[in-house]
């Protein structure tokens, strides 16, 4: 009898483990994400945006928050998985692949997260989400934006951001329109971009989309990412005599950049930059009124709030919080955060499987989104085929869009004024 009563309390024993291991997510009532983002380096203020973006977002969906028409915004946690909490365990992945594998193996290993998020360096996102393919855990990217990312055949890879595909078309469309609408049509096109994978393949668009919508490219440049000095770049674009600079440069690089075309006095007609390092909040905040006039490709500006009052109402939260408006970046970690957890709580499960499964299956509207976007739908490769990009120009210290010209606040300033004019 004794051996029997034994047997009984050490199957339930087993039982519980199982349950407890099995659920121990649930069993906490908290719901582990990785975030990998560059928290050190020279990114380091671009990460902290970002980082301060997720944790408003999941302050949002912790808390019953009124008034906002963001998913899961109304109720205190997921409803689906009984209220559990989301908490997020960040990993600083400095700008290094190596390092944001390492990290992503870590989160998921040891942490025991249900997905990640990240990771902003395109080349790190490559190396993070194929640790996280290996391991069939769901990889949510906000940001970066290779087009490669979505063709490597990946299941477990979701991208909420439009890719460079079509952001360097934007670059061409949008130059069209500037020639039927100002009369104006740079002669000579000048590249600069930074050496990794992101700089790269928009390299690659640029030169084929150049060639086929007949523009002329009469300087290539591709530095090393981090560089301490552009002189001599700077003396090749202003040799070249080009009247368009398109450029991709992370933050530190477009700051020297910046910098250096100042100091070597040449004023192209328009500098159209890829994003990044132009739109963050540290390059104005470093080059004031040297900022003035650069032209870039987004994903969200404040000025489209007439469209969108969402758009006010949470940068309202975010500015109060941090001191700062939101950007392209963070408003897209923002965004990023919504579309997982809002997966998660349709999957009622845990599970990887039923998280991919509800991943797949996502269909948030426009109107839940803070980005001018027709809302957030993957394919088969884990792209989003609603989102699009816009252009904007800093005046007066701000970034206002210009192009499509029906969203456009202000009017583009081309060509922009000389260093001794401003």
């Amino acid at each position: 009898m004794l051996n029997k009563l034994r047997a009984v309390a050490l199957l339930a024993a087993v039982l519980i483990m199982g349950l407890t291991l099995s659920g121990n997510v649930l069993a906490e009532n908290e719901i582990k994400i990785g975030a990998i983002y560059p928290l050190t380096g020279a990114a380091a203020s671009t990460g902290l945006e970002m980082k301060n973006a997720l944790e408003l977002a999941v302050e949002i969906i912790n808390n019953e928050t009124k008034g906002l028409n963001l998913p899961l915004a109304a109720t205190a946690g997921l409803p689906n998985l009984k209220n559990a909490k989301i908490k997020l365990i960040f990993a600083d992945h400095q700008g290094n692949p190596q390092v944001g594998a390492t990290e992503a193996e870590r989160l998921i290993t040891q942490e025991k997260v249900v997905a990640i998020i990240g990771a902003y360096f395109s080349n790190v996102t490559a190396t993070a989400s194929q640790v996280a393919e290996r391991y069939g855990i769901p990889f949510m990217n906000p940001e970066s934006s290779s087009a490669t990312l979505t063709q490597r055949g990946f299941k477990w890879f979701f991208r909420t951001t439009p890719h460079d595909d079509l952001f360097v078309h934007n670059f061409f469309d949008f130059l069209k329109a500037v020639e039927q609408k100002k009369g104006v049509k740079p002669k000579r096109i000048a590249r600069m971009n930074e050496n990794t994978l992101w700089g790269t393949e928009t390299t690659k668009l640029e030169d084929k989309l150049a060639k086929e919508r007949g523009y002329n490219i009469v300087e290539k440049i591709t530095y090393p990412a981090k560089s301490t000095q552009l002189t001599s770049e700077v003396q090749r674009l202003k040799a070249s005599n080009a009247d368009l600079i398109m450029q991709s440069s992370y933050l530190g690089d477009a700051i020297l950049a910046m910098k250096t075309y100042k100091e070597q006095g040449f004023t192209p007609e328009a500098i159209l930059a890829n994003n990044a390092g132009f739109n963050d909040s540290e390059f104005l905040k470093t080059l004031g009124k040297d900022g003035n006039f650069i032209l870039s490709r987004e994903v969200w500006a404040l000025d489209l709030t007439s469209r969108n009052p969402l758009i006010k109402q949470v940068n309202d939260l975010y500015s109060q919080k941090y001191k700062v408006n939101f950007n392209g970046n963070s408003a897209r970690s923002f965004t990023g955060l919504f579309v997982l957890a809002d997966a998660i709580n349709r999957a009622k499960s845990t599970e990887p499987e039923a998280i991919r499964k509800a991943l797949s299956e996502t269909n948030v509207p426009g109107n839940q989104l803070i980005m001018p976007w027709g809302g957030v739908k993957f394919d088969a490769a884990g792209q989003n085929t609603l989102g699009s990009g816009i252009i904007v120009q800093v005046q007066d210290g701000k970034y206002v869009t210009v192009w499509p010209f029906e969203l456009a606040s202000k009017d583009i300033i081309w060509p922009m004024p000389g260093w001794d004019k401003r």
